[in-house]
C-alpha cells in the first residue's frame, strides 16, 4: 500500500530538526554578517556546528550497523529540508561531514570503520568531514578516456606510503577545516600518476597526516561565493602529501563507483533541500500576499495573476517533496532507482530557481531591496542545479546514459524490473 504519513520515529526526527533548525541555525546571519571574509564567516559558525554535534546530529548521519544512530535516507531528507527551509550555510557544512563520510560508509574496511568513524560517533568533539573531489577545470569529464585527461590530483605508491599531488576546488566543503590545517577526515578522490582516467582511487587523509608534513598541504584561496557564504569550500593544493598505506578506501579503478554511488544519495537529499528553499520561498510569499496590497483595495492574494504564481509554487515544492522521498524509498529497496535519484535532484533544484523567481514576481520591484530575504533565497536557489554535480555536465548525462541502455526499463525505478515477473 502506498503511505505519505510519517511513522512516529520520522516525526520525532523531522520535529527535531525543525526545532534545532528555528533555534540554533536561525542565529548564523548575527553570527556572521559583521565579518569581511569567507573564512572569518566560516569559522564564526564553529558553536552552531559544535552544537549540532552535541544534538546528535553528525553521529546521526553514521548507520546504526557502524554505531551511529542514522537510518534509511528519508531520516535524514527529513532533516534537510527543515534545516534548508530556514538556513543554508551552516546546513551544508553539517550535511558536507556526512557526505564527506560516505566513500567511508560505503567502502571502508572494518579496520578503517573502527578508526576512521570513531570521532563522528562522539556528541563532545566537533569533528568535520569532507569528500574531496572538485577541481579547477570541473570534474564533469573525469572519466573521459583520453591521455592527460581525468583527475588531475594523482597519487603514486610509494612503500608502505601514497604521495598525493594535486588540487582541489569550490567545492570541497569543510576541506580546510576550522583552521586551514585540514578537516578531520577528508575523502580524497585521484587518479593515479601516469595511469589512464578510469584509473581512479580514493585515500583518506586526516589531520595527523598533514601535521606531520604541514607544507604539503596549503589553502591558496577561500572563494567569496555569491550564496551559502558562511561555508567552507576552499582551492587547495597537495604537495607530495604523504598517506600510510591502510588509507586506501577504493582501490585503483574502484574509486569512480564509489563516488557515483555516494552522488546518488546525494542527490536526492539535494532534492530535500531545494524543497526546504520552495517552502520558505511560498511561505514568504504567501504571507506578503495576504498582508499586502501594493496600494490597492484589496490584498494581493485576491488577484488571480499573484494567486496562479503561489499556485505553481505550491504544487512544484509538493510534487518534489514527493519526489524526494520515493527516491529516498527507493534507494533502499530497488537497485533501479538511481535514475530517481538524478531526476528529483534535476527537477527538485531546477524548480527551486523558479519558484523563487515567481516569488520575487510576486512582491515585485522590493524584492530587490537588499535589506530583504528575497536576494538570500535567490543566490541558495542558484547553487543548487550547480552544486553535486551540476544538472547539464552532470546528473542529466547521468539519467542520459541510463536512457541510452539496450536493457532500460523505463518504468523499473517504480514498477520493479519485468525480469522479476
Amino acid at each position: 500500500m502506498i503511505d505519505f504519513s510519517l511513522t512516529p520515529r520520522q516525526t520525532a526526527i523531522r520535529s527535531s530538526a525543525q526545532e534545532f533548525a528555528t533555534t540554533t541555525l536561525l542565529k548564523s546571519s548575527s553570527l556572521t554578517t559583521s565579518h569581511p571574509d569567507p573564512l572569518a564567516k566560516f569559522q564564526a559558525t564553529s558553536p552552531l556546528y559544535e552544537a549540532a554535534t552535541k544534538a546528535g546530529l553528525i553521529k546521526a548521519q553514521v548507520p546504526e550497523t557502524l554505531d551511529g544512530t542514522g537510518g534509511p535516507l528519508i531520516e535524514a531528507a527529513l532533516c534537510a529540508e527543515e534545516f534548508y527551509a530556514v538556513e543554508a550555510s551552516v546546513s551544508l557544512t553539517i550535511l558536507g561531514t556526512g557526505l564527506g563520510l560516505l566513500p567511508l560508509i560505503i567502502e571502508g574496511s572494518d579496520e578503517q570503520h573502527e578508526r576512521f568513524l570513531r570521532p563522528f560517533l562522539s556528541e563532545e568533539r566537533a569533528s568535520l568531514a569532507s569528500l574531496v573531489h572538485s577541481e579547477p577545470g570541473g570534474v564533469a569529464n573525469f572519466l573521459e578516456e583520453e591521455e592527460g585527461m581525468g583527475l588531475q590530483t594523482v597519487a603514486r605508491k610509494e612503500g608502505d606510503e601514497w604521495v598525493i599531488n594535486g588540487e582541489k576546488y569550490i567545492w570541497a566543503t569543510n576541506c580546510a577545516g576550522w583552521d586551514e590545517h585540514g578537516a578531520d577526515l577528508k575523502s580524497v578522490t585521484c587518479r593515479i600518476q601516469g595511469g589512464p582516467p578510469s584509473e581512479v582511487a580514493i585515500l583518506i587523509v586526516t589531520r595527523e597526516d598533514i601535521a606531520k608534513d604541514p607544507e604539503s598541504y596549503k589553502v591558496l584561496k577561500h572563494t567569496e561565493t555569491i550564496g551559502h557564504n558562511a561555508t567552507s569550500g576552499p582551492h587547495v593544493k597537495f604537495t607530495n602529501l604523504r598517506v600510510p598505506a591502510v588509507n586506501l578506501l577504493a582501490a585503483p579503478g574502484q574509486g569512480a563507483a564509489v563516488i557515483e554511488k555516494a552522488f546518488t544519495f546525494s542527490a536526492a537529499l539535494v532534492g530535500a533541500i531545494s524543497v526546504g528553499v520552495m517552502r520558505r520561498t511560498f511561505d514568504l510569499a504567501l504571507s506578503f500576499a495576504k498582508k499586502d496590497s501594493r496600494n490597492g483595495k484589496v490584498p494581493i492574494i485576491e488577484r488571480q495573476s499573484v494567486a496562479d504564481l503561489l499556485i505553481d509554487i505550491k504544487m512544484q515544492c509538493e510534487a518534489s517533496r514527493a519526489l524526494t522521498w520515493k527516491a529516498c524509498v527507493g534507494l533502499k529497496k530497488n537497485e533501479n532507482t538511481a535514475e530517481l535519484a538524478y531526476e528529483t535532484k534535476i527537477f527538485c533544484s531546477d524548480s527551486a530557481v523558479k519558484c523563487v523567481v515567481d516569488a520575487m514576481n510576486v512582491v515585485g520591484i522590493s524584492s530587490y531591496d537588499a535589506d530583504l530575504t528575497w536576494g538570500e533565497l535567490l543566490n541558495t536557489a542558484i547553487c543548487l542545479p550547480l552544486f553535486d554535480g551540476d544538472n547539464v555536465g552532470v546528473r542529466r548525462r547521468q539519467v542520459e546514459r541510463i536512457f541510452t541502455s539496450p536493457d532500460y526499463e523505463p518504468w523499473a525505478s517504480t514498477f520493479g524490473s519485468n525480469e522479476n515477473e
